[in-house]
């Protein structure tokens, strides 16, 4: 039973890598320097909280929705600020070693839609408690976590 359920997981987590790296390198929708640099939309009395905590610009708001829509249930919450560190807040659901291949499949659909330059992958515990950072230097390529 606990071969099945850990089966189970591992799959679900494969299942999302595979999701994240085929929707985030078949998406067209790339962010020009235009859009990086922008200055935030003024925050409205018709904006939720949600909206707001996603991301502070109109991309990072778009890639922050995405990923937990497309996460099927592994990501409670994601925010994007200034389109270069995205923040995650996985779920229970996700085992110990699943974490650093979730980061990894985080950072590379991250770079794909905000590229060169570079980016910061916070990965946070059901409780909130940080748990994992990612970070990808655009000169050399590499990641490294922490």
């Amino acid at each position: 039973m606990i071969l099945l359920q850990q089966s189970r997981k591992l799959l679900a987590t494969l299942v999302l890598i595979l999701v994240l790296t085929i929707t985030t390198a078949c998406s067209g929708g790339t962010v020009t320097q235009a859009d990086r640099t922008a200055t935030p939309p003024v925050i409205g009395r018709d904006v939720t909280y949600a909206e707001l905590e996603r991301g502070n610009t109109p991309a990072g708001q778009t890639f922050g929705n995405w990923v937990v829509q497309t996460s099927r249930g592994l990501v409670q919450d994601a925010y994007v600020r200034d389109n270069n560190k995205l923040g995650v807040v996985i779920s229970p659901q996700v085992r110990p070693n699943e974490v650093r291949p979730l980061a990894k499949s985080l950072a590379q659909g991250f770079r794909k839609n905000f590229p060169n330059q570079d980016l910061k992958v916070l990965v946070y515990g059901p409780d909130k408690k940080l748990i994992l950072t990612t970070q990808y230097d655009v000169k050399t390529g590499q990641l490294q976590y922490s």
